[in-house]
């Protein structure tokens, strides 16, 4: 009974800080921000009321079965042109452009960093679509969920883009409250303080999309489906095989939702998964699996797929399940420790844990080529290297790799984290069409034309500097702080 009567103390306490906040904000922004923190008021209350973890272990199965493999579906007749432009002419893409550049050392939104020459992010999904919608005469729309962190700056550059033919749209994200983890309260209730506010996660893009317009344009526009994904993934282009599938399914048994999986690396063992749950397919994050069960989750051998977040999905569903308002998924308490010092907590949630709310929604494995995200500088110099080819936006990997699938990079954080220290220890990307594994630690610079192959590790130890010489070929080779060179 106390616990109780605690919690509605909360959830009245929360209200009257809501009221605090929609009464502070300006009179033209009153009406977003009641409707953005209605989402927020519906989120803390399951948060308080919901106890215990978010799954039970004994439920979980590996998805087995219930996974589509993408080698088993209808190959789209890139001949038949009428048919793949009427099929065009039913979607959307949109990217998750929320993010911003910390990770990498960099200020602004993450689309706008520069990831092969000039090229930034936006950039090469600007061209992706522009050649798509050139080859078959459509015009594919392209839409933007920014966060209040990045919606600015996207918004400036967008004018470099209109003679692409290409629809660009975009809209905000929510901007909820953080809460003090001792109190649960909104550690501000004033807007201006951005430190105070944070975008919800990419599960917010249902009810998001929906209340900004663009949901009901592109229904009543005849469009059906749309593809999302983030944006700093460089694989996640429009699959003409996937978009046939969608389409082809008879409408009694529709499919409205697909979640594109992959197989598990040794890079990948901390990705969510989609694991059977109750009978139903649904995502799992390491953020909600019990400690004790960690190494399970993360052992390539029992859960050997993990989640891309591409997702394909039916638009009218989007609009019917917000308007019933089910959406239903598992929150995740995220802490945080702000610039200022406080301890607070973000409630989150994934676009993916939705597929448990769509019919027929299913996962398709699909190649590894399908996921390319850059989130670190380690995987900047792979995709800025030789190993990939890159034509009108797409990034595939050389016909001249011998080898199947990409090398294991890690570089060390002290002095490769940011992009422009990055930039700085190589005069130029080295080869990288023969290597396996390469391990950077501590102050290293590479010289011109520096050609990587096999296993090459490399260790500067505190207070001292190697430089690896110009035209310098290291295969399987370690070397150490004093530029010792031994067989690896």
């Amino acid at each position: 009974m106390a616990d109780l009567n605690a919690k509605l103390e909360a959830k009245e306490d929360m209200e009257k800080e809501i009221e605090k906040i929609i009464a502070n904000c300006a009179e033209d922004e009153k009406k977003k921000v009641e409707t953005q923190l209605a989402g927020f008021r519906r989120l803390f209350g399951r948060f308080l009321e919901e106890s215990g973890p978010s799954v039970r272990w004994e439920k979980v199965e590996p998805a087995g079965s219930s996974m589509q493999l993408y080698a088993d579906l209808p190959v789209a007749d890139p001949a038949n042109i009428e048919l793949i432009r009427s099929r065009l002419e039913k979607l959307v893409v949109l990217k998750l452009n929320g993010g911003l550049g910390t990770s990498m050392g960099c200020k602004g939104p993450k689309s706008l960093i520069a990831v092969r020459g000039e090229h930034t992010f936006l950039d090469l999904t600007v061209q992706q679509i522009q050649e798509l919608n050139k080859k078959y005469n459509v015009k594919v729309p392209l839409v933007l969920m920014n966060s209040f962190n990045t919606h600015v700056d996207t918004q400036k550059i967008l004018r470099k883009y209109h003679g692409s033919g290409v629809p660009i749209f975009m809209f905000e994200q929510s901007c909820y409250p953080r809460i003090s983890r001792e109190s649960l309260m909104p550690i501000d209730v004033d807007l201006a303080n951005k430190e105070a506010w944070y975008p919800p996660g990419h599960g917010d893009f249902y009810e998001a999309f929906y209340n900004s317009s663009y949901l009901t344009k592109f229904i009543n526009d005849g469009k059906q489906f749309v593809f999302v994904s983030n944006i700093d993934n460089l694989g996640a282009n429009v699959d003409l095989n996937i978009l046939s599938y969608l389409l082809s399914q008879p409408e009694d048994k529709p499919c409205e939702f697909v979640t594109e999986v992959t197989d598990k690396t040794r890079a990948d063992i901390k990705g969510g998964t989609l694991v059977n749950y109750d009978g139903k397919l649904r995502l799992l994050e390491i953020a909600q699996v019990p400690k004790d069960h960690i190494d399970e989750f993360t052992s390539v051998s029992k859960f050997t797929i993990f989640n891309t977040n591409n997702m394909w999905v039916n638009l009218a569903a989007i609009k019917r399940l917000t308007e019933e308002k089910a959406w239903n998924m598992e929150i995740i308490r995220n802490e945080k420790t702000t610039d200022s010092g406080l301890r607070v907590v973000q409630l989150e949630t994934a676009a993916g844990a939705a597929i448990k709310h769509f019919e027929g929604a299913i996962g398709i494995n699909v190649p590894r080529r399908r996921f390319l995200p850059v989130k670190l500088t380690s995987d900047l110099l792979l995709v800025m290297s030789n190993l990939y080819t890159l034509e009108t936006g797409m990034l595939s990997l050389s016909v001249r790799r011998q080898f199947p699938g990409v090398p294991l990079v890690k570089l060390g954080q002290d002095k490769f984290k940011k992009v422009k220290d990055f930039m700085q220890r190589f005069a130029n990307i080295p080869d990288l069409l023969e290597l396996d594994h390469l391990t950077v630690s501590g102050d290293v610079t590479f010289g011109k034309n520096v050609v990587l192959k096999g296993t090459v590790i490399i260790i500067a130890h505190h207070g001292e500097r190697i430089d690896i010489a110009s035209g310098s070929v290291l295969e399987n080779k370690i070397v150490s702080g004093n530029l010792r060179i031994v067989d690896h």
